[in-house]
């Protein structure tokens, strides 16, 4: 009886106390509001500012943006304008968006009536240029970038009851997609989860700004916007599908404003799509002098695609995150994209999908025949994520990358997130590295996703980058995707710039044209040429092929415009290079150089203005951040399900084993004395 005893209260204190740590270690794993701002793997949301006050601090009253769509190339002018209502003087600390394509070339400040041009330098001299006209109380602005989509303002000295207003302006070319022309002003930077990057990487901390997760129009900076589209050709239809708005039409140019009764307008990406009269875009050539150089953008359709039928077998990997960030629409509107991707597989294809949060779950551990069957298993799969957890990209992209492959087939990985992670070189430099054959097409989904991790994953995976921006387009995305990914619109692309004597023109390759967007090309060119342009490719009907009379070339008179772009591209082509980690420092050099020869900014190079007239400081300045807005339909901490850690579920399996050891040890100790009396 004894001994009977002894066995039983030694397991049941086991289990109680291994009960006990695994309901402890579930809380501390669980990304609760508290946790959320010491552990380094929670999911990346934040709490409302609790300080009724705390908002009045912040100083930015306005934003207000003027755009002016030309052709295939925006022109647009952002200004911001801040006002001192409290009693000391203050510094403004504002993380704000920018579109992945944008040449920012030009920053002003005007304070008290003067208005100070910026300068562009070398980010550290920017940096201490700032921060010695602060320390001697003189009004100075600073515009950083951390991403090629996210900037950081600084004001420093904004003087009680003073008004200063910062305007930048960039040039950027437009997104051109079945015939649509896209245009898209980002309105908020969402948060990225955030994991300590290997230090030989180089990468940039992100900027993490303080969130409104549940905002009013009270809360809003007034955000004007305005749009003046000019095309040579009849304007068609006209569309915003994020923002209400009103247009004012002609023949060949309308004007879009945002609606000032809309509501809160600034928690989800500006998207203005429109086409001119016809089925496609016209073809085109551009040319442009500056600074002793002419330039040149030629615009080229490619061919229509190939017949299904015609089609090889493919595999395809969906890599999908249900991380907490996705919680909500974004999962649910995921769910209906990968739904309708996967019942729209043929029985020659096969697949796999790898679920990704804290960690990865994979479906199989070979590709699966594109079944009914099968791919009912997967729909269900997916039906069943809640969304949860952190945003561990990296790994789930090593692990589908390292999958076997069907021999002989083409391979597609499909990877579909918002994007919100700190790590986007380091992800970029991954697929560059190890894709070899496949391709990789990158899907993201929100309100606001990460486009430059979307649009560089898709560039290293020489494939298409796309967006869905609301659950109501689910549907008809997946099937211009589904469109997309199966088969090429044109390979084996050459160009022939002989006649235009080209130098310097980008991209170096042409890739497989994989949809119905337009083929584009900038460079430099010899002033005076004259003759033809000749494009050639193999299309899904035999050899293609387009020409270009120069004589027919639009002279943009001297703008500066193509320059801009073209130094832009370039910019981006060696952030590749740089991020890929070889050479670093000599391709650093070479953005550096660049990007101050054309006044753009970079992550390497800021714009700063300091305002020299004296300042009388009435008391000690003090920091401020403004706050945004959560992304629309991205879920606060308290609505995303607990979903515990892969670190918290290693901690987890140590503890239990623990308490194991430690009850095994305790039986022992009590079965001596029992052996002893029997």
């Amino acid at each position: 009886m004894v001994q009977n005893f002894r066995w039983g209260g030694t397991f049941r204190n086991a289990g109680w106390t291994a009960w006990m740590c695994v309901v402890v270690g579930w809380l501390v794993g669980s990304g609760t509001a508290g946790a959320a701002e010491t552990l380094p793997s929670t999911a990346p949301f934040f709490e409302v500012l609790g300080a009724p006050t705390a908002r009045d601090a912040f100083p930015l009253k306005s934003t207000r943006v003027q755009a002016v769509l030309t052709g295939v190339i925006a022109e647009v002018r952002v200004s911001q304008t801040y006002s001192n209502d409290g009693t000391r003087p203050i510094e403004a600390r504002y993380v704000f968006p920018g579109s992945t394509r944008a040449a920012v070339h030009a920053l002003t400040m005007t304070v008290g009536g003067r208005r100070i041009e910026a300068r562009i330098k070398e980010k550290a001299e920017a940096r201490k240029v700032y921060e010695t006209a602060k320390k001697e109380g003189k009004s100075a602005s600073l515009l950083e970038a951390h991403r090629s989509n996210v900037f950081e303002m600084n004001l420093a000295n904004i003087l009680p009851g003073e008004v200063v207003t910062v305007e930048l302006r960039y040039t950027e070319r437009l997104l051109a997609l079945d015939g649509s022309l896209e245009w898209v002003f980002p309105t908020v930077v969402g948060p990225r989860y955030t994991r300590a990057a290997p230090a030989e990487t180089g990468a940039t901390p992100f900027p993490q700004a303080p969130v409104l997760a549940n905002p009013t129009v009270a809360d809003e900076p007034v955000f004007t916007l305005s749009v003046d589209v000019i095309s040579a050709l009849p304007l068609g239809a006209i569309e915003c599908a994020t923002h209400r708005v009103s247009t004012v039409r002609e023949p060949n140019r309308a004007r879009v404003e945002l609606d000032a009764t809309a509501g809160l307008a600034m928690n989800r990406d500006f998207i203005l799509r429109f086409r001119t009269v016809g089925e496609t875009l016209e073809s085109g050539l551009l040319v442009d002098d500056w600074q002793g150089e002419r330039y040149f953008m030629l615009t080229v359709q490619p061919p229509a695609r190939v017949s299904r039928a015609d089609l090889p077998p493919r595999d395809y990997v969906f890599v999908v995150d249900v991380s907490g960030s996705m919680h909500g629409f974004p999962l649910e509107t995921a769910k209906s994209l990968m739904t309708d991707l996967l019942k729209g597989l043929r029985e020659a294809d096969s697949f796999n999908v790898l679920l990704f949060s804290g960690d990865s779950r994979l479906l199989a551990p070979e590709p699966l025949a594109a079944t009914p069957e099968l791919i009912a298993s997967a729909v269900a799969l997916l039906s069943r994520q809640a969304g949860g957890g952190g945003t561990e990209l990296l790994p789930a992209l090593r692990q589908a990358l390292d999958l076997p492959q069907r021999p002989g087939v083409a391979r597609s990985l499909v990877v579909v997130t918002d994007g919100y992670i700190e790590l986007e070189a380091e992800a970029y430099a991954l697929v560059k590295a190890r894709l070899g054959d496949a391709n990789l097409f990158a899907f993201g989904v929100g309100s606001s996703v990460n486009r430059e991790l979307i649009e560089r994953l898709a560039r290293a995976g020489r494939a298409e980058p796309a967006v869905i921006d609301q659950g109501a387009a689910a549907g008809r995305a997946a099937a211009r995707f589904r469109a997309l990914i199966e088969s090429p619109v044109l390979t084996q692309v050459r160009a022939d710039f002989g006649a235009l004597g080209a130098r310097d023109v980008l991209p170096e390759t042409a890739p497989d044209v994989l949809a119905l967007r337009p083929l584009t090309w900038v460079g430099k060119a010899t002033a005076g040429a004259q003759g033809k342009i000749w494009i050639s490719g193999i299309a899904g009907s035999g050899a293609w092929q387009q020409e270009v009379d120069l004589a027919q070339a639009v002279d943009l008179g001297g703008r500066g415009l193509l320059a801009r772009l073209w130094a832009r591209d370039r910019l981006e082509v060696l952030d590749d290079l740089h991020a890929l980690g070889s050479d670093r420092e000599r391709h650093r050099a070479e953005i550096v150089e660049l990007a101050l020869r054309a006044n753009l900014l970079t992550r390497f190079t800021s714009f700063v203005a300091v305002d020299t007239t004296p300042r009388v400081m009435t008391a000690a300045g003090e920091s401020v951040r403004q706050p945004t807005a959560l992304p629309e339909g991205m879920a606060t901490a308290e609505e995303v399900p607990t979903t515990p850690e892969p670190e918290t579920v290693g901690l987890l399996g140590v503890a239990a084993l623990a308490v194991i050891w430690r009850a095994w040890r305790q039986c022992r100790k009590d079965l001596k004395p029992a052996a002893a009396a029997g």
